[in-house]
């Protein structure tokens, strides 16, 4: 079974950001299922942690629903995460949720970005603070990012929106069904006995 992890970040309900997150997971189960892969999804709405995260900053340890959706993220095949785009960049909301995750939490994870917006102009969010952020996380992140604005759901154009998503979701899914992705290593599996430690014997 691959296990997906998908972050929304919309503020609103429902929101642009939820529906096109929706989007990019059914057109990723649809490629895995066609590849023979069995799939199942995680949804995560942002905005349902808003409090916990901000907790978090202050205190440095996540209160425990947000800490069983953190263990959720990390602990998937892959991840899906879209934002709606503020001043040309990712919300302040998607931004804490991966300003709390540990270092390399996401270390060569297949992630697969999206974003919304009310103006196409702001698609280059996509690459010039999106991409930049998941590269610094050491993630493996899909060549083709998603960006729809406000126009873009209801257009039919060839290379439209849905075009871009099944692209992208291709992309994505090769990703998953390629070399497994190897985690970072658990220092509880394996402590140190605490003698050790203390440098006795």
């Amino acid at each position: 079974m691959t296990r997906i992890a998908v972050v929304a970040a919309g503020l609103s309900q429902p929101s642009s950001t939820r529906l096109l997150a929706d989007r990019l997971a059914a057109a990723t189960g649809a490629a895995l299922t066609a590849s023979g892969a069995d799939v199942a999804f995680d949804v995560v709405e942002v905005r349902e942690h808003a409090r916990e995260l901000a907790d978090n900053l202050l205190t440095g340890f996540a209160p425990g629903g947000l800490r069983a959706t953190i263990d959720t993220v990390t602990g998937a095949d892959g991840l899906i995460a879209v934002t709606p785009i503020f001043n040309a960049s990712y919300s302040g909301l998607f931004k804490t949720f991966f300003d709390v995750l540990e270092p390399d939490a996401l270390a060569g994870m297949p992630v697969l970005l999206g974003a919304t917006g009310g103006s196409a102009r702001h698609s280059l969010a996509l690459e010039h603070a999106l991409r930049p952020m998941f590269s610094y996380l050491r993630a493996a992140v899909a060549p083709t990012a998603v960006y729809a604005a406000s126009e873009d759901w209801a257009s039919a154009a060839a290379g439209g929106l849905s075009t871009r998503i099944d692209r992208a979701a291709a992309e994505f899914a090769a990703l998953l069904t390629g070399t497994p992705r190897e985690r970072a290593a658990d220092p509880y599996d394996d402590p140190v006995p605490f003698a050790q430690l203390l440098g006795t014997h």
